[in-house]
């Protein structure tokens, strides 16, 4: 269903008249592709459509909120949310933002929009084929998936806020099992991105067996101390768990970890860590945060010195500052919370910058972590982990073997204050984007 921004507008004036003083409508409208091969046979085809708003008011100083999926309904969803204000306690920073200039941003695939579900299953099907075609050993691929969304959003307020956009975004993995006597191992993949041309499914499901057979013959490993190479997917699942003491709202409420450690220095000098709703086909890219604040660019941690927080206007009212455009809701029925755009980490200067061709040649003797199991496990506020983690053995620049059932432990504000390198080999996975890390000294335990 195509969004009536007029539909919004009339919204938020009856708002109004019905007592709220402040009135706030979200739409989000989407259509959605999602294929599963099984064998070069589609074994799930999902072909869905949601439309949906939201009303969020303030009314004497309380919040109010209603939603539905059926724009009949705006009279009941009017009322509901005045007498949910009814009901509510008193909140001074609730709030709602102006208008602003927008940014341009490319997020928008014509291409992407118009897929049809034959040439949705053949992009889909390249994925198996490819895994199976790079080597004999793959012998399972236990799934293949592939998906395909277009959508349309728009965010209208009585503060002058007015804007309506359109976004696509496609994504595809695959798990494969490469298996040689009587050893299995796993190996997976995953692209997204907001272009489609963007996603090499081909690539996708190589790189996938690759990282399966790489880790035939792996053996366990003694005790050790020594140098480790984050692979970039692996430096996105720490990124992702220390994304949520960037949030004000975590540091707002006592939970995180970087809480009274603003302008100060927290990992090494080495690194910079960035959030921008602004770079073209990104999936966390977007013209307006969900409450329609322009995104921005921020470098949140430069050389290893903590810049900023993340805040949406709820967060930045409360600690005395500006949104700076991290709204974020799970859909139109959703609350806006404080989120991530896209969140990535960089070197500090080209000096602390290494070719990917040339990482393994940087250590002496270290591990190759090519996946890290249970990382969603680390506590967020404390900053510990420890999980078991799979890779290569390097010596003196060169692969000896692969290891398996290792586990490294630690803080992860520790762990990223002893980061000695950086790879050039910076990709994205949803939007968390990382390089390789090389990290000095670390106890590897079996």
């Amino acid at each position: 269903m195509k969004i009536d921004i007029d539909f919004a507008v009339d919204l938020v004036s009856k708002a109004r008249k019905s007592g709220a003083d402040l009135a706030e409508v979200f739409i989000k409208s989407s259509k959605n592709l999602s294929v599963e091969i099984k064998d070069q046979v589609v074994d799930s085809l999902e072909s869905s459509f949601s439309f949906g708003y939201s009303l969020r008011i303030k009314k004497q100083g309380r919040p109010g909120f209603s939603y539905s999926t059926d724009i009949n309904d705006r009279d009941s969803v009017i009322k509901n949310a005045i007498e949910a204000a009814d009901y509510s306690d008193e909140d001074i920073y609730i709030d709602l933002p102006e208008s602003s200039d927008l940014m341009d941003v490319e997020i928008f695939d014509a291409a992407l929009s118009d897929i049809n579900e034959d040439d949705a299953i053949r992009k889909t099907m390249l994925l198996e084929k490819s895994a199976y075609d790079e080597d004999r050993q793959i012998k399972k691929v236990r799934k293949a998936s592939g998906s395909f969304t277009s959508a349309e959003t728009a965010i209208v307020n009585s503060k002058g806020v007015e804007t309506k956009y359109q976004s696509t975004s496609s994504s595809a993995q695959i798990m494969v099992v490469a298996e040689e006597g009587g050893e299995s191992q796993s190996g997976w993949d995953f692209e997204g991105s907001r272009f489609l041309q963007d996603i090499s499914f081909e690539g996708i499901g190589r790189n996938a067996a690759r990282r399966a057979i790489q880790l035939l013959g792996s053996r366990k490993i003694e005790k050790a101390k020594a140098y480790v190479i984050l692979d970039n997917s692996v430096t996105v699942d720490f990124l992702g768990i220390f994304a949520s003491s960037l949030s004000s709202d975590a540091v707002q409420k006592g939970k995180s970890l970087l809480k009274d450690r603003l302008n100060k220095k927290v990992m090494s000098s080495k690194i910079n860590i960035i959030d921008s709703g602004l770079l073209k086909g990104r999936l966390g890219s977007k013209p307006v945060d969900d409450e329609g604040v322009p995104v921005k660019e921020k470098t949140l941690i430069r050389e290893g010195v903590l810049q900023s927080f993340i805040y949406n206007t709820y967060t930045a009212k409360k600690g005395g500052t500006v949104s700076t455009g991290n709204a974020v809701r799970g859909s139109f029925a959703s609350l806006p919370s404080v989120g991530i755009t896209n969140l990535f980490m960089e070197p500090a200067s080209s000096p602390y910058s290494v070719p990917e061709n040339k990482l393994f040649s940087s250590i002496d003797r270290g591990l190759y972590i090519v996946d890290a199991m249970g990382v969603h496990t680390a506590n967020p506020i404390s900053g510990e982990f420890s999980v078991g983690v799979t890779g290569l053995w390097i010596e003196k620049g060169e692969v000896k073997f692969p290891v398996k059932e290792a586990v490294i432990s630690g803080n992860i504000l520790e762990f990223f204050d002893k980061i000695e390198a950086v790879g050039d080999d910076l990709r994205f996975y949803g939007n968390i984007g990382a390089p390789s890390l090389i990290i000095s000294e670390t106890d590897i335990s079996a």
